[in-house]
């Protein structure tokens, strides 16, 4: 059966815009927003999502479920689908498209699959729709081609095999360098900072290497806005290397930094309230006024 419309499980920033780029895309786009926040209640409206009054009415209307929302809750959020699909006896197929570590990817699949559905690993690579080049949605397991009925819809869908778990790994090993080097990175200049060499740094930085800071500097900006999300994934990141046989260390000491910058009134922001004009010296003022960490 063709995948004509799909229901997203929940339309925050990067599942309103996915929302937004299928249903340009010529598919409709659904979700339930029952218990969600005004931020993701207002995302959803803007980008012209329907939203159904209960999920066994949703998941009746949909022929494909993608979950995209914080890693922490991912578990949560497909053991409620569960749930509603084993009560009303409509079990569409389910992509967990989070940020989390194999072995959780194979634990929802697993409570997905006692609901009666079809379960799909995905993982995303990229900013939302709309922000440069269209995100990656990197997928495995015995459906997973039935995703590529999206790809081209504001996303790329990149197919990877058979198993369970291999999408979620991918993503694991991206975010592992990208947002594990933004803590390292976010790390140096708070300590910097407390030793007053803040300036020395910049200085330096600026002379050899200012593509680096800016990039730092950029990140700076913006992380305290994404650090509660982001302390979830270094949790799921940091069980992927231990897994596998290497240390967790890198990416529980990641963790600590993403909780600092939560600490911080700077993570209040959202993306639309972030200042653009903060310089790194500023950033780095707010953390290092939160110390120590504990």
């Amino acid at each position: 059966m063709p995948v004509k419309t799909v229901a997203i499980m929940s339309p925050g920033e990067m599942g309103h815009a996915v929302g937004r780029g299928l249903l340009a895309g010529g598919l409709s786009v659904i979700t339930c927003l029952e218990g969600r926040s005004d931020l993701t209640r207002n995302l959803a409206e803007r980008a012209g999502i329907v939203d159904t009054p209960a999920l066994g009415e949703m998941l009746a209307e949909a022929d494909l479920v993608l979950c995209i929302g914080p890693p922490a809750k991912a578990a949560e959020m497909a053991s409620t689908v569960a749930r509603a699909m084993s009560d009303s006896g409509n079990a569409p197929p389910y992509a967990d498209c989070n940020a989390v570590s194999p072995a959780t990817a194979r634990r929802i699949g697993d409570d997905i699959a006692r609901a009666g559905a079809d379960f799909i690993d995905g993982g995303i690579i990229g900013p939302p729709p709309g922000k440069g080049a269209p995100p990656r949605f990197y997928v495995s397991g015995e459906r997973a081609s039935l995703m590529s009925e999206l790809d081209g819809k504001g996303i790329r869908v990149r197919p990877i095999g058979d198993e369970i778990g291999r999408a979620s790994g991918l993503k694991m090993c991206f975010a592992s360098m990208t947002k594990g080097t933004l803590a390292l990175q976010t790390a140096v200049f708070t300590v910097a900072e407390a030793l007053g060499l803040t300036g020395e740094l910049r200085d330096e930085l600026l002379e050899g290497r200012e593509a680096l800071y800016k990039q730092i500097e950029s990140g700076a900006r913006r992380l305290p806005s994404v650090s509660a999300r982001y302390i979830g994934e270094m949790e799921e990141i940091a069980a992927t290397y231990e897994a596998a046989g290497v240390t967790p260390k890198f990416h529980q000491g990641a963790l600590d930094i993403y909780r600092l910058l939560a600490s911080t009134p700077l993570a209040k922001e959202t993306s639309e309230t972030i200042d653009p004009n903060r310089t790194l010296e500023e950033a780095a003022k707010v953390f290092a006024r939160h110390l120590p960490m504990k």
